[in-house]
């Protein structure tokens, strides 16, 4: 089986038998690698002992009078975010499990960056076993907002990082330990590249065509097909469209925080202007294979899901709206 994202640490991590992902002391000691968090020479005493403690055990109890000792103020703020983030992941069984508890509860003071490790690394675990790369290419928008463009009449998009060229911070500190490289060229993945995907998954460095009609909308749609049967252990079918024709939005899903007004004027049947519509880069319908799962009042009717690009033309996928958008009676995480 061929592997892909070491870079998520899923490897450090055990799978329980109901193909959840167990913390282990090795994962967690991966956020003590952050640069956020390694006491600088000047640290005070109380800063450094914490952190040398934790680097043995680093499940150990953390009080908050034991940060509020600390002499800098903003390490005081990056101790408290990270203890806050580490007990939330060890009050659960699963990865998974804490995260749908964070998407329910609100996501409040957490990290982004620490809200797309968790993504990148359940979606590692979800997506074990694909053999289509195209399929992980697009699984990269959960986690890494993409830059768009315009080429030839198609409508391609590249890992914003990689492409800026101007934050070269690792997103993990496991990228930075296996040496990857942090820059290279941008190809646009296609049948004759996509083998080369394997070797490359951890560089973000090729770029996917999402032109209506084309196989990148139809490599997400199985992309998120895999994420909500994992968290949610419910099956739906995915469908990338390619137009609007007959489409009747009895419930829809935004994918990104600026397709919301979009989808209210397509709810509303509201004559959208060419240069707002121009923003949609993706419409899926998605339906259930057991209906019996969907609320009383849209049971049998389709869900249809939308993602756009901003206006400066990137896309900032949300996984999460997946996971509290859906017209579902129960929504239970893996446990």
């Amino acid at each position: 089986m061929k592997d892909f994202w070491t870079s998520s640490g899923h490897h450090l991590l055990d799978r329980g038998p109901d193909g959840g992902l167990h913390v282990t002391d090795e994962f967690l000691k991966l956020y003590l690698a952050r640069p956020e968090l390694i006491p600088p020479a000047e640290a005070c005493t109380i800063e450094r002992t914490l952190y040398s403690a934790l680097l043995v055990d680093p499940r150990m109890p953390v009080l908050a009078s034991d940060i509020e000792a600390i002499a800098d103020a903003d390490a005081r703020e990056n101790w408290k975010l990270m203890i806050a983030f580490r007990d939330r992941l060890l009050r659960h069984q699963t990865l998974e499990a804490a995260f749908t508890e964070l998407v329910r509860s609100g996501f409040g003071k957490v990290p982004p960056l620490f809200i797309n490790q968790l993504v990148h690394v359940i979606l590692r675990n979800a997506l074990d076993g694909t053999e289509d790369a195209r399929v992980l290419r697009a699984a990269e928008l959960f986690f890494r907002t993409q830059r768009v463009t315009l080429h030839e009449g198609s409508l391609i998009v590249a890992d914003e990082e990689t492409i800026g060229g101007v934050n070269t911070t690792p997103v993990t500190p496991l990228v930075s330990m296996l040496g990857i490289p942090a820059e290279s060229e941008i190809d646009v993945i296609n049948n004759e590249n996509a083998d080369s995907y394997w070797d490359r998954s951890d560089r973000f460095d090729i770029a996917l065509d999402l032109t209506a009609g084309r196989e990148g909308l139809n490599a997400l749609a199985q992309a998120m097909q895999r994420w909500i049967a994992h968290l949610l252990g419910i099956n739906v079918s995915i469908e990338a469209l390619s137009e609007l024709q007959d489409v009747n939005l009895t419930w829809y899903v935004g994918l990104d925080a600026d397709v919301t007004r979009i989808g209210d004027m397509l709810w509303h049947g509201e004559e959208i202007d060419e240069a707002t519509m121009g923003r949609v880069v993706g419409l899926f319908r998605l339906t259930f294979t057991d209906p019996s799962v969907m609320a009383e009042k849209v049971r049998g009717d389709p869900v249809y899901l939308i993602l756009a690009m901003t206006g400066d033309k990137t896309i900032r996928m949300k996984p999460q709206n997946l996971l509290t958008g859906l017209p579902v009676r129960h929504l239970e995480a893996v446990s």
